[in-house]
């Protein structure tokens, strides 16, 4: 591959798309991109590239489908903060990798996926695409940051059902939901998540608190499922409203006992399960470019990795949505 050769053929995107932002929740697209697309798919000397290959054809087909002016790529620079696990020692530490020191917080991660990691990176400093994280917190946290301090409207891309908290009609952020793969995204706003789980639509912190997470180390209120949850968020409107009607022995309280056996977990959960929307983020380029920072280093890694046709449809996506945007 060479720089004459990078794609320039433009399509066309949505024109309502102006202004807006894209935060993509990295590792949950490069996970389903590693179990989603076969590791037949190497470099030229073998190595699998199937977690990159398929990030960066998703992140392609949100750009051409949503066409937005603006994205950025959220890291994990902390996937188990120590915040948390102070409040829940049992938040993720199912997923610590075994025979290591839990202190050190190791992900147990697939053979071969680690090292794709560093590959995307590289092509998003190439592509010039923000990538933001934030020591100390999740990549859930630094969408929350943005989503909170940025102009919408703010599409959130992610299969962690926990950024459904953010969905907020008055300030045009939706959820893009890819818990059920790219060919049946699901759009998420305040009526969707109302009608979905029965709930105020900006009150799924709270509802997931109650009902609990095992894919997150969550025991949620033992007894509790989606429809009490459901119905008692709709009743009191949070779990501090709950601790303090618990307190308080108030006779209308639906599952007195059950609260109450949980009342310490309930003290410490919605801290544990609300994302951040302070992170000290400094100021970030949200730009997303029309054509890259670094073409030279672009067709490097395109040769190295094999990714030739990847990064050609990522930059017909980029290109477009420049040319949308005038």
């Amino acid at each position: 591959m060479t720089a004459s050769t990078l794609a320039v053929r433009s399509e066309t995107v949505p024109p309502s798309s102006a202004n807006k932002l894209l935060l993509v929740d990295s590792a949950s697209l490069y996970f389903r991109a590693f179990f989603g697309v076969p590791d037949s798919f190497q470099s030229p000397d073998g190595i699998p590239v199937n977690a990159a290959r398929g990030f960066f054809d998703m992140v392609a087909r949100l750009v051409s489908q949503f066409g937005p002016s603006r994205l950025v790529a959220c890291w994990d620079d902390d996937w188990r903060p120590a915040f948390r696990v102070d409040l829940l020692p049992s938040y993720k530490a199912h997923r610590l990798a075994e025979g290591t020191n839990p202190a050190l917080n190791v992900e147990q991660e697939p053979p071969g996926l680690a090292e794709q990691v560093p590959v995307i990176v590289d092509l998003l400093e190439a592509f010039g695409i923000a990538r933001v994280g934030c020591p100390g917190f999740e990549a859930d946290d630094v969408i929350g940051t943005l989503a909170t301090r940025e102009p919408g409207p703010i599409d959130v891309v992610s299969g962690d059902r926990d950024l459904i908290q953010l969905v907020d009609d008055e300030r045009g952020v939706r959820v893009l939901y890819t818990g059920r793969g790219m060919a049946k995204l699901e759009a998420l706003d305040e009526a969707t998540v109302s009608d979905r789980y029965g709930i105020p639509g900006r009150a799924y912190a709270d509802f997931a608190a109650l009902r609990g997470d095992p894919s997150d180390g969550l025991p949620g209120v033992a007894g509790v499922g989606d429809k009490t949850a459901a119905g008692l968020i709709s009743r009191w409107g949070s779990v501090e409203a709950l601790i303090a009607a618990l307190d308080a022995d108030d006779p209308t309280l639906a599952q007195r006992t059950k609260l109450a056996a949980a009342r310490d977990y309930l003290l410490v959960a919605p801290t544990v399960v609300r994302v951040c929307r302070e992170c000290p983020i400094g100021s970030v380029d949200t730009r997303l470019p029309a054509e890259p920072r670094d073409p030279a280093r672009l067709v490097e890694l395109a040769d190295r990795w094999g990714l030739e046709s990847t990064v050609n449809r990522m930059l017909v996506a980029m290109r477009a949505s420049g040319q949308a945007m005038g």
